[in-house]
């Protein structure tokens, strides 16, 4: 007997093991590579997906960066502004103060004037009627020096 004889046997498993190579192929090496090829092409629109995320992102970071930046201009932009308004106000304000400052010190120096105008006519009028009570005294009565010292003395002590 030789060792290596082919026979019916041999051929028989040699059939058997095409017939299962064959089958596996189409059952289950057809499958599994059509699952494996999806799951690649899952995986490569995921990583696509994960880029263009990145890419979004980063797109992203960049227009909240300039809006920022736009922001922060905008409000120093505001804020130079309202300075500049508050300073105008406070020049504004200090300007209508001295000018009622300058009318009411007006205002006061007229009315000081009209009342000193007063008080002169006033002190004028009480002159006129001291010196005609004086006059009448002193012609009632004889003139000496004592009679003319008390009537000066008396007028003295009225004003």
């Amino acid at each position: 007997m030789n060792p290596v004889s082919i026979n019916g046997t041999l051929i028989i498993q040699l059939i058997t093991f095409v017939i299962l190579v064959l089958l596996l192929y189409r059952y289950l090496y057809g499958p599994l590579r059509r699952m494996m090829d999806e799951r690649s092409a899952k995986i490569a629109d995921g990583l696509a997906a994960a880029e263009r995320g990145q890419e979004e992102l980063d797109l992203a970071q960049k227009r909240a960066t300039e809006i920022l930046r736009e922001a922060k201009e905008k409000a120093s932009e505001i804020i130079a502004m309202a300075e500049r308004r508050s300073i105008e106000m406070r020049e504004e304000a200090q300007a209508k103060a001295r000018e009622e400052a300058d009318r009411i010190i007006a205002a006061a120096r007229a009315e000081i004037e009209v009342e000193g105008n007063r008080a002169r006519e006033q002190l004028r009028g009480e002159v006129v009627r001291l010196v005609i009570d004086g006059s009448q005294q002193i012609l009632h009565r004889e003139i000496n020096a004592d009679n003319h010292r008390d009537i000066v003395d008396r007028m003295v002590a009225q004003l």
